[in-house]
């Protein structure tokens, strides 16, 4: 079913305000079986209460047993089909800088890494290296030179920068090419594979490029090489506006996400680096604007660092902003993530997301807090996160009737 040709003829404008609420990676496991998840270890008084209140559920991102990236994450919980529309990594990174990508580029979004004298890899994130280290060392890589590409490098945050290939001819570079992440460490670097026959030249420049940074950077003691990730060309994806007829504003920290919500036709607002910042972004904006997407990276990130206490933390920090956005009475709050991080795996999982609906008209079930388990048994039930949308719509009236 074409969700998008389902919605556009039922939307009708109204003056509610939606806010979808990510915790990046919020799911979780318990460390031992019977026990807590991070969520339900953390407290969380203010989601508890709108868990009363509201409707709780499982969001499925992709499909059954299937782990996602952050990128079909998020385009699930914005109302796409994360199988029919897939963007690639580094076009998100690339438009989150700011970066205007044309027709025949590639983009990659690029970790710099550690390897140890055998040319394995020691740390698959050079430490999580600072930006204020790592942003000068990803400028000397635009001393990278390679005939008949130019070749675009621009840091972003931490361990990330951007590589961009344009060719200097019409022939364009095909985007379907495979990560150099090997996922592991004590293993050198994969090299770069074409996917299909359009994208053989891509894979050449990409080898090329690694080569020569492994040149420049051999002298540097954390960030000495770099992968490739998310290699991809431009997307074409419908407008946010088009589909659900709102105006949507994203307030985000991480430049990836700042990105996928630009290529949706989301107006990227604030330049928050805290959540505090966030929310005072939301505050001055929430006149201009029908729907607010609000991202909180970190329960993702120590997730992925296995750091369960760490976690806990993060959600009780994720908690704290919830205040602040019912202050301004929305119509509808949606609490949720785009996947699970459970730091037990120290990685994105299969496992539905946690997810709570509040609204003034909602039919609440009886939860008495916001975990898993009580999701487990919501009135939302499980469902395609490609739907919570539709779910957000209803719940402040602007859908109408479908039918006689």
């Amino acid at each position: 079913m074409d969700i998008h040709k389902l919605i556009k003829p039922l939307v009708q404008k109204n003056d509610s305000k939606i806010v979808l609420y990510v915790a990046d990676g919020l799911g979780g496991l318990p460390q031992a079986p019977g026990g807590k998840t991070e969520l339900e270890t953390a407290q969380t008084p203010h989601l508890d209460k709108l868990a009363r209140e509201g409707v709780l559920g499982g969001s499925i991102p992709v499909a059954p047993g299937i782990s996602p990236g952050s990128g079909p994450g998020h385009l699930g919980l914005f109302g796409y089909d994360p199988v029919e529309y897939l963007i690639g990594r580094g076009a998100l990174e690339a438009t989150g800088i700011g970066f205007e990508l044309q027709e025949g580029d590639v983009a990659i979004r690029a970790n710099f890494c550690t390897l140890d004298s055998g040319g394995n890899i020691s740390d698959r994130r050079a430490g999580r290296i600072p930006s204020e280290e790592s942003a000068p060392i990803a400028i000397r890589l635009r001393d990278v030179k390679i005939p008949g590409v130019t070749v675009f490098v621009e840091p972003v945050k931490e361990h990330r920068f951007v590589v961009v290939l344009r060719p200097d001819d019409a022939k364009g570079f095909g985007g379907e090419v495979a990560d150099t992440d090997p996922q592991a460490t004590g293993v050198p670097p994969l090299a770069a594979k074409a996917l299909d026959p359009s994208s053989e030249r891509t894979a050449e420049v990409c080898n090329e490029f690694i080569k020569q940074v492994r040149v420049l950077l051999k002298d540097e003691p954390k960030a000495n090489c770099c992968t490739l990730r998310g290699i991809t060309g431009k997307p074409s994806i419908p407008s946010f506006e088009d589909v659900y007829g709102l105006k949507a504003a994203a307030i985000a920290v991480y430049p990836m996400y700042k990105g996928l919500a630009s290529l949706v036709g989301m107006d990227v607002i604030g330049d928050a680096s805290t959540l505090d910042d966030q929310m005072a972004v939301l505050k001055d904006a929430w006149n201009d604007y029908d729907f607010f997407f609000i991202h909180f990276k970190y329960t993702d990130s120590t997730g992925e660092d296995g750091n369960f206490d760490s976690k806990v933390k993060r959600t009780e920090e994720y908690d704290s902003g919830v205040p602040k956005i019912m202050h301004l009475q929305p119509d509808v709050l949606i609490s949720t993530g785009d996947h699970s991080t459970p730091a037990m795996l120290a990685s994105h999982s299969w496992h539905p997301v946690p997810t709570l609906l509040w609204a003034k008209h909602c039919r609440s079930d009886g939860a008495q807090s916001f975990g898993e388990q009580q999701c487990l048994t919501g009135g939302l039930g499980q469902f395609e996160a490609k739907h919570l949308m539709t779910l957000a719509m209803a719940n402040a009236g602007r859908l109408a009737k479908f039918g006689a």
